[in-house]
């Protein structure tokens, strides 16, 4: 399978990636699937997956798990090194264009008191929740490199 009909089937067909990468045929190796799973296991049980209701939770909180990403990422991709190549190219896209746009604005923001205006904490929820939507597709595709059940809508009634 090449990367960029994999990547569509997750709609990541709107990432930058040099178009040569994508023509690369797609494997994932042993330790890829280790790295996608422990990235998976920290995505599920973090804020970035869950629903963060309006009555619940802090700002603050939420942002710090969703940049604390850039570090757990780091450690799993140094923990496999060049191994986990795969596993690698599609994190550090994540990880470039997705987390930190929201991080850099909101950290900037955040830094300036906007924590405690109640417009701007809604508006950090709305975007928060845009990008969890994201960060759910990308553990499904984690789940599928990882050859996993995906949980992410995993729920007790």
């Amino acid at each position: 399978m090449k990367l960029k009909n994999w990547l569509s089937k997750w709609n990541l067909s709107s990432l930058k990636i040099n178009a040569e990468f994508l023509e690369l045929e797609l494997t994932f190796d042993d330790i890829d699937k280790k790295a996608a799973w422990e990235m998976y296991v920290e995505l599920l049980t973090r804020i970035t997956t869950q629903p963060l209701k309006v009555e619940d939770g802090d700002e603050g909180t939420a942002l710090t798990s969703v940049y604390n990403l850039f570090p757990v990422t780091r450690d799993i991709l140094k923990k496999y090194g060049a191994d986990s190549i795969t596993f690698a190219k599609i994190a550090i896209i994540i990880l470039n264009q997705i987390i930190r746009p929201f991080t850099a604005k909101w950290h900037r923001l955040s830094i300036q008191g906007a924590f405690k205006d109640p417009g701007r904490c809604l508006e950090f929820r709305q975007e928060l929740e845009q990008i969890q939507g994201k960060l759910v597709t990308y553990s499904k595709l984690l789940s599928d490199i990882a050859g996993v059940e995906d949980l992410t809508t995993l729920e007790i009634e």
